[in-house]
């Protein structure tokens, strides 16, 4: 079994499409972090839950919207490559989304980065959806 704390299933991320969880920063601050599905080894990856672009969450708790293998931005509908992360299209091309190491041991997904601890499952507020966007994916 990796070193790190048990997330989710890949499962659970695959069948809901995508699964946020809370996590604390270097600096104590709560992040939000996606795990997404991948179609590379291990089938599932995570990333900050903030467009590179501006400051848009991609999960505001209705899951993450993704079409054919990558996450939507809710704001101005750049696509970010979900195994890569990176974006070649719209406001946001030629970023990368910020990524979270993690671990898949017998169909778990462990959080394998030093530099995030586990906090809980679910967004940082849960009350206050975070985005400005009009859009509704």
């Amino acid at each position: 079994m990796p070193d790190g704390t048990r997330i989710a299933d890949v499962d659970t991320v695959t069948e809901h499409g995508s699964y946020r969880f809370t996590a604390a920063d270097p600096f104590t601050n709560d992040r939000e972090i996606v795990l997404v599905p991948c179609d590379e080894e291990p089938g599932v990856r995570a990333w900050i839950n903030t467009c590179p672009h501006e400051s848009q969450r991609f999960d505001a708790g209705n899951g993450v919207a993704m079409r054919d293998g990558e996450v939507i931005c809710p704001r101005h509908g750049s696509l970010f490559d979900a195994c890569t992360g990176e974006c070649d299209n719209g406001p946001a091309a030629g970023t990368t989304l910020r990524d979270v190491e993690i671990a898949v041991d017998d169909g778990a997904v462990f959080l394998a980065d030093d530099g995030y601890s586990f906090r809980h499952e679910g967004g940082t507020d849960d009350d206050d959806p975070g985005s400005t966007s009009h859009l509704s994916l």
